[in-house]
């Protein structure tokens, strides 16, 4: 019984550090889209937000609701829906604001919550555990979502865009889907993700991102080929399709190769890659290094501008 009122007194304590960063989002969409709900999470006290994509593309207004009773309006900042995320600001200062963890050091098996609005029944809280990581999903328009976290903790409609937190209260992800009518098949964005997103659209007011021309998945590698190549972990990230004319093309990457560094930087998970592919990287030469059955190689390779619609 101690285990367990002490089980509870943490869960509770996490829950209570992160639900006054919670929002209650509701978008206002004209002709027969009508009104929409979501939830987000506040992660800077000046007003900067964190919701999906989905919840608040094309919408004219985005209403907020926080824990302390008051409604604003949210300026959209920037929406991408590669990454189905977008960033939002609050018209007010010294708000309560979760802080953004390390999704990278998530392992299958990990605690998580997550805390947000389903069918609009504000700050409810479900539980479980990390199932898997580096899922991929499809997305909108047939973009694939990448580098998906998988968990157990149940979300419902209206769960979108609010905060998957860590045992520290920490955001590890930004709840994006579920499957139906599957029980336990819930899905969201890495906070890593998330933050690179937040860094480029302050830049930017968009995502502005190169690309290579692949669609890839995470993957585990055997310890033995890892030690081989001198990887600091044995991760990196498959290619299972390059596109006709890319840059990955032409650099001669190919169905099969593990990428698993970019400019010098370590390629452990998607959102890596994400935060590798920045705007900097555009029209920049680079080396690029994968694994070809087990064997490590160097590649030069140009990434263009990705051009994204919708």
């Amino acid at each position: 019984m101690d285990f367990l009122r002490s089980l509870s007194r943490e869960v509770a304590a996490v829950v209570e550090a992160v639900s006054p960063a919670v929002l209650h989002l509701r978008s206002v969409r004209a002709g027969r889209d009508g009104l929409s709900g979501g939830s987000g999470v506040v992660v800077a006290a000046d007003g900067l937000a964190l919701t999906n994509s989905h919840v608040v593309h094309g919408a004219a207004v985005v209403e907020a609701a926080l824990t302390d009773g008051r409604s604003l309006v949210a300026d959209v900042l920037g929406d991408d829906p590669v990454t189905d995320l977008a960033v939002l600001r609050l018209p007010a200062s010294g708000l309560p604001a979760a802080t953004l963890g390390d999704s990278n050091a998530l392992r299958a098996g990990d605690w998580v919550a997550a805390v947000g609005s389903p069918f609009g029944f504000s700050l409810t809280v479900t539980a479980g555990i990390v199932s898997a990581l580096g899922r991929t999903l499809p997305g909108r328009g047939g973009r694939p979502l990448e580098g998906v976290i998988q968990t157990d903790a149940p979300l419902n409609p209206g769960n979108s865009g609010g905060p998957l937190v860590d045992a520290e209260a920490r955001v590890v992800g930004i709840a994006t889907a579920l499957v139906l009518p599957a029980q336990g098949l819930c899905f969201a964005i890495p906070s890593n993700t998330a933050a690179f997103v937040l860094g480029e659209v302050l830049a930017h007011r968009r995502v502005r991102r190169a690309q290579l021309g692949v669609a890839v998945q995470e993957v585990l590698l055997p310890a033995a080929i890892a030690r081989t190549a001198g990887l600091d972990e044995a991760r990196g990230v498959a290619v299972h399709h390059v596109a006709s004319g890319s840059a990955a093309a032409a650099a001669g990457v190919a169905p099969g190769d593990v990428l698993v560094a970019f400019g010098g930087r370590p390629l452990r998970t998607v959102a890596d890659l994400h935060r590798a592919l920045g705007s900097e990287a555009i029209g920049r030469e680079a080396e690029l290094v994968v694994l070809r059955r087990g064997l490590r190689e160097t590649r030069r390779i140009v990434p263009a501008e990705a051009r994204v619609t919708g």
